[in-house]
């Protein structure tokens, strides 16, 4: 057997251990939980920009993006602006004419300065406004038509809401690639995490998921993504597009 193939097999079956591993999943829902309460998301930045997610959903989302070649990725939720100089600096490396659309209902002055005076800023377009607002969605259509796309929803994280936009933004998936629904974790952690957010357990975007995927025969969720991870804040939201 080829030495590469033998190495990724090995690789699969790892994979398959942890997904069986009912403590590790265990151990790791507990490590996910305890470091919230410390903000640990908030502790990263990529080229200078607070990235605000968990390192290993990077290097899970790196994987993603090199092995798809998608020409767009489609981002709702901005903050300050990490997560797009990331993907774009993937997109960079990839080469062409791939951009990042990031989607915000609004972003703020200083996180903007900062982003479109970024070297990677020549990938990146900003479009403000609701996610889930017609206009917004035509901006998107207009920048992402024709075009091998995937998603990724960070915004709001009411049940509704994310709803919604799975419901919109599905529509510029292309077969193969994916959209990734972070923050899905809030359903498995205590209530007193939220703080006094408009979402929690029983409302969040793992739930929203879980209605979606009732109703769409195009995507299922790739759990080997969570289970080789084991420390992710996207369980249940690593959705492939598997149809037309």
């Amino acid at each position: 057997m080829d030495e590469v193939k033998r190495f990724f097999e090995e690789v699969a079956e790892n994979i398959r251990g942890l997904g069986d591993d009912k403590d590790v999943q265990a151990l790791s829902r507990i490590w996910v939980r305890e470091i919230a309460r410390h903000r640990y998301a908030y502790n990263f930045t990529w080229m200078g920009r607070p990235i605000i997610q968990f390192p290993q959903d990077m290097v899970a989302m790196q994987e993603i993006i090199w092995s798809t070649r998608p020409d767009v990725v489609i981002e709702t939720g901005v903050a300050h602006g990490g997560s797009l100089v990331y993907y774009a600096s993937l997109l960079e490396l990839l080469g062409g004419d791939r951009c990042v659309i990031g989607v915000d209902i609004e972003v703020r002055s200083h996180n903007r300065r900062e982003i479109e005076s970024h070297p990677m800023s020549h990938r990146i377009h900003l479009v403000e406004g609701s996610s889930v607002s017609d206009e917004v969605v035509a901006q998107v259509r207009g920048l992402a038509s024709g075009r091998r796309a995937m998603v990724v929803l960070d915004s709001n994280h009411t049940h509704d809401h994310v709803l919604r936009e799975l419901n919109l933004y599905a529509q510029f998936v292309s077969l193969g690639c994916y959209i990734v629904v972070f923050d899905t974790l809030i359903e498995d952690m205590p209530a007193d995490l939220v703080g006094d957010r408009p979402w929690g357990p029983g409302n969040n975007p793992k739930t929203a998921v879980w209605e979606f995927l009732r109703h769409s025969r195009r995507f299922e969720i790739d759990r080997s993504i969570e289970h080789k991870l084991l420390i992710t804040v996207a369980p249940d939201g690593w959705l492939k597009c598997v149809g037309e």
